[in-house]
């Protein structure tokens, strides 16, 4: 083949493959052009590279300049088309977005209603004085019931309205006769935590213990088998039942953010004396936010205080009811069910 045929061969297809690539409609025939001109085994760029042996020796430089420049004019050529139809994807994709709209709204993650009212809980008897503590969730009957005044004979010790771990061999027939031994069990109520901080502090002491409790009640509207309680306690010399009304009015003005009503009746806790329930008026009714009383005598002696010497009161609230009333939320199994849909609300 003689030079000049080899370089208008070379011109035939730079032309053609330039027309190729401008024509190309979409990145699919962009493909199908390169496999056709630049294809590393059939394409046609490769077969006139092949024909250049047939070139006569002195004028082989001059055809492998040429078909050097024709191969980076057919790449340039390319390049330029794929750049082309990228840019008008992009375009295309792009077409009616408004940069000066707002982003997409991020989904971000709550705390969950219940942490919620503990958290402001906590902060609400912190401005009154209170120090929050914790105790353990596996407690002895000791301190969950001897300590409180609890007789072993009474109702609340029944295996049936507690959690005795499998280590604890209680009969109703040994809390009857007053012979049962002590047994881990999974606390019934936070006052336990009470006993822990009196054991081990002097007065005067003015604490509240937030956490789970345990008791197997059937799961319904307004029972679970795990909640939550706020208990608090104040001991100190000359502490009376005025004490113990001022917080509770304060705590009712605090969380519900109004002049709330507070209603106070006589009631019965082995482990106060005397004893009232607490109702809170809300929403045009009455609702009962927990118990109260001043600590039974019995209870001080049991953690080494004189009750001539000092005095106290506690009080015990649910947390899951305060939560509810809050938010106007009537089904406690609502809290745990763990509905996005739900929880997304607060």
């Amino acid at each position: 083949m003689s030079l000049q045929q080899f370089l208008d061969d070379l011109d035939v297809l730079v032309t053609k493959a330039q027309q190729a690539f401008d024509s190309a409609v979409s990145l699919a025939d962009m493909e199908t052009s390169r496999i056709e001109f630049l294809g590393a085994k059939s394409g046609l760029l490769k077969s006139v590279q092949k024909q250049m042996g047939t070139v006569p020796g002195p004028e082989k430089p001059a055809a492998g300049k040429r078909f050097n420049e024709v191969k980076n004019a057919i790449e340039s050529a390319f390049d330029a088309a794929a750049q082309r139809l990228e840019t008008s994807a992009v375009e295309v994709a792009d077409e009616g977005f408004d940069a000066t709209l707002p982003g997409p709204k991020i989904s971000m993650g709550k705390i969950h209603p219940i942490s919620q009212t503990i958290l402001l809980l906590k902060d609400i008897m912190g401005r009154l004085g209170f120090t929050p503590v914790e105790g353990p969730e596996i407690e002895d009957s000791w301190h969950n019931f001897d300590a409180l005044n609890v007789p072993l004979a009474h109702p609340a010790r029944d295996p049936l309205d507690n959690f005795y771990l499998s280590n604890a061999k209680i009969f109703a027939s040994d809390l009857a006769a007053g012979t049962a031994s002590q047994a881990d069990m999974l606390r019934s109520q936070t006052s336990t935590v009470q006993v822990r901080m009196m054991q081990h502090n002097q007065p005067p002491l003015r604490i509240i213990s937030l956490g789970r409790v345990y008791r197997p009640d059937t799961a319904d509207e307004t029972h679970y088998p795990m909640f939550h309680q706020m208990e608090g306690l104040m001991v100190d010399k000359h502490v009376t039942m005025a004490d113990l009304k001022t917080v509770l009015r304060l705590f009712a003005t605090a969380y519900l953010g109004d002049s709330v009503p507070v209603r106070f009746r006589p009631s019965f806790f082995p482990f106060t004396e005397p004893s009232v329930e607490v109702d809170y008026f809300w929403n045009d009714r009455w609702v009962e936010f927990g118990g109260a009383g001043m600590v039974d005598p019995n209870v001080l002696t049991s953690v080494g205080y004189d009750p001539e010497q000092v005095t106290g009161f506690a009080f015990g609230l649910g947390v899951e009811r305060l939560c509810m009333i809050r938010h106007g939320i009537k089904d406690i199994r609502d809290l745990y069910t763990n509905d996005v849909r739900f929880l997304a609300q607060f």
